[in-house]
């Protein structure tokens, strides 16, 4: 799985390369994939498993959107911790059980975040709940990328990371090299 994500984002980031990054590009197509997969599993959560209904529990009856919300959250979480760790960021230089700490630590500010702001969209604002979530997933996200390059999974010094940031470039590199090879090979 993660060869196959890698080799999609080498083949797709020539052509994002003057407008960012290779880890920025990472972090995009990582987080964008899972995002709209989040909130895809929002909205057939909400339209068709809950039934835009209430959800009655042993102990709380929940909106038919935060029951949406921590179906589509099962899903996501686990995947955005392993693409975040092995894709978008694999030189962290801490302990894989610090990352899954911290991460833990920042999905539970964001999840704070995902329902304070669906709820204000929703019941303040008016607005429909897909396009709620759709809002507070911009806002959630830009505030997840910079909490995550520089405390979930950051490295220990710049030098480290300008390194890891020439070898992803140049292994972007090679394998632009080899695709017209791959391509002749056809």
């Amino acid at each position: 799985m993660k060869n196959l994500i890698n080799a999609v984002i080498n083949a797709l980031y020539p052509f994002f390369r003057r407008i960012m990054p290779l880890q920025t590009f990472r972090y995009a197509a990582c987080g964008g994939g899972n995002t709209l997969l989040d909130i895809s599993l929002f909205y057939i959560s909400y339209h068709f498993l809950f039934r835009e209904q209430l959800v009655h529990t042993p102990i709380i009856s929940l909106q038919p959107y935060t029951a949406a919300f921590m179906v589509s959250f099962s899903i996501t979480f686990p995947l955005g911790f392993y693409m975040s760790r092995t894709i978008v960021f694999p030189g962290s230089t801490l302990r894989g059980r610090i990352q899954l700490i911290r991460y833990f630590m920042l999905v539970c500010i964001c999840i704070g975040l995902n329902y304070i702001f669906i709820k204000l969209f929703v019941e303040q604002c008016h607005l429909f709940p897909t396009v709620a979530k759709i809002l507070t997933t911009f806002i959630v996200v830009a505030f997840s990328f910079v909490t995550q390059k520089h405390f979930t999974f950051k490295t220990e010094t710049t030098e480290e990371e300008t390194m890891l940031e020439a070898e992803a470039v140049m292994e972007a590199e090679v394998l632009e090299e080899e695709k017209p090879r791959m391509e002749g090979r056809r």
